[in-house]
């Protein structure tokens, strides 16, 4: 069995002569084993010395702020670094720490700052491609990236930039093409494995962006988008213990991570939960018979007809409808009643017995509606563009469309296996924002 080299870490943040790329790895190569404790020792120890001296060198303030990066407290990276203005080294890792802190027109200005003092000027121009990117220039990132082709194509870091470009200028398939690529030249690229992992998971492929998450997180700083899918794909997959790992871990370095915090008490209370698997089986079965179209079935011309005109599309509609109503439509007499009343009996339902759970009866009849409001609710859940959990609970209930989801209840949604309040919070805040809200709201 191989040996893990052991790093000398106070050997790197007290001693060493030079703070450069080779030091930053050495120390990235600690926190990716089993020396993690250490380096946060060591930090937290000359972190306090640098704060307790009243002219601290630059070199050691960088060395902190190099390491508050990799352990993932950014906030407190941007102070330090912030405050050895003319070190390339820190330069560069301030642009890092600017970019997790959502400010890429600093991180732009450091890029270009770190390249010209010596810090592998081909790595800082792509970086700063890419914050010119998020900034939305995505014409000036992709010349500025192209410039740097004959060093820069050699590099895992260009096929990751230019498949971000790719991907903001709606060629999807070409995009991950070059995320691909991306891993090939270095399997520990953590944001190309994030973007694909994010694919796999958009498609269902659930097992593959687990896997993908957990490659992305082998190497620091880790990520917080990362920890967070990673976190609810587990809760998903019912490996709670994992789950609540990740969400602790981003509290270990945001305390006040509003959506972290969240997550994990609706851990806490999941696990205090029974789960009845046999009656999850039965409410499955039920809603796939619900969900059955109306055509599935040997109707008259005449009862499918009236059927379709005020809008009854599954047998769930019919459940959600009265009997009354149903005679209200064109052309629907009792022989048409009579006719329905004998299919919901033969699959054991009957009309009306979900009224409770209908919709105002103007939801049905998409010619009530303006054509902004048809419209609105014919938008795919997609363009929501929902968290993991959120996201699996809508294709759980079945539910494509903002109109199928406005015509619920908070109480519906709640009811779903692991759609806690977070969740329905985060609906909400979504729907809202479009000028809509759920049914009872």
């Amino acid at each position: 069995m191989e040996l893990l080299e052991t790093i000398n870490v106070r050997e790197l943040f007290r001693e060493s002569p030079t703070f450069h790329v080779e030091e930053v790895k050495q120390l990235i190569k600690a926190l990716s084993g089993a020396q993690t404790a250490d380096v946060r020792q060591e930090l937290d120890s000359l972190k306090s010395d640098v704060d307790a001296s009243n002219s601290p060198a630059d070199t050691y303030v960088m060395r902190v702020g190099v390491g508050l990066y990799l352990v993932g407290r950014h906030p407190e990276a941007d102070d330090y670094l912030g405050r050895v203005p003319n070190d390339p080294v820190g330069a560069y890792f301030h642009a890092m720490v600017l970019l997790s802190l959502e400010r890429p027109g600093d991180a732009e200005g450091k890029f270009a700052q770190a390249g010209r003092g010596g810090y592998d000027p081909v790595d800082c121009k792509l970086r700063q491609a890419g914050a010119i990117r998020i900034q939305g220039r995505v014409t000036d990132a992709e010349e500025l990236l192209r410039s740097t082709a004959s060093e820069g194509a050699t590099r895992a870091e260009y096929s990751y930039q230019m498949g971000c470009i790719l991907s903001d200028q709606g060629d999807r398939f070409g995009a991950i093409e070059y995320f691909e690529r991306a891993v090939d030249m270095d399997p520990h690229h953590s944001r190309a494995l994030f973007s694909l992992a994010n694919e796999n998971c958009l498609h269902g492929n659930d097992d593959e962006a687990i896997r993908l998450y957990e490659r992305s997180l082998s190497k620091p700083p880790q990520h917080i988008g990362t920890l967070l899918n990673l976190g609810l794909l587990y809760e998903d997959a019912e490996n709670y213990s994992a789950a609540a790992f990740c969400f602790r871990r981003i509290l270990e370095t945001q305390p006040h991570n509003e959506q972290a915090r969240l997550y994990l008490k609706d851990i806490e209370a999941t696990n205090n939960m029974y789960y009845d698997e046999e009656t999850a089986r039965n409410e499955a079965r039920m809603q796939h018979l619900l969900n059955r179209p109306v055509t599935d079935f040997e109707l008259t011309v005449r009862s499918r007809n009236c059927l379709e005109n005020i809008d009854i599309r599954t047998l769930g509609d019919l459940t959600r409808v009265t009997e009354q109503e149903l005679l209200s439509g064109k052309n629907f007499g009792e022989t048409s009643l009579l006719e329905i009343r004998d299919l919901m009996a033969t699959h054991g339902l009957k009309i009306g017995q979900n009224i409770h759970q209908s919709a105002p009866r103007d939801s049905f009849a998409s010619q009530d509606l303006s054509p902004e409001e048809q419209a609105l609710q014919e938008r795919p859940i997609s363009d929501l563009n929902l968290s993991v959990r959120a996201r699996k609970c809508m294709a759980r209930l079945g539910i494509t469309n903002l109109g199928e989801l406005v015509r619920r209840t908070p109480d519906e949604l709640l009811a779903s296996k692991n759609f806690g309040v977070t969740s329905l919070n985060e609906i909400r805040t979504k729907l809202t924002e479009l000028g809509t809200k759920l049914r009872n709201d």
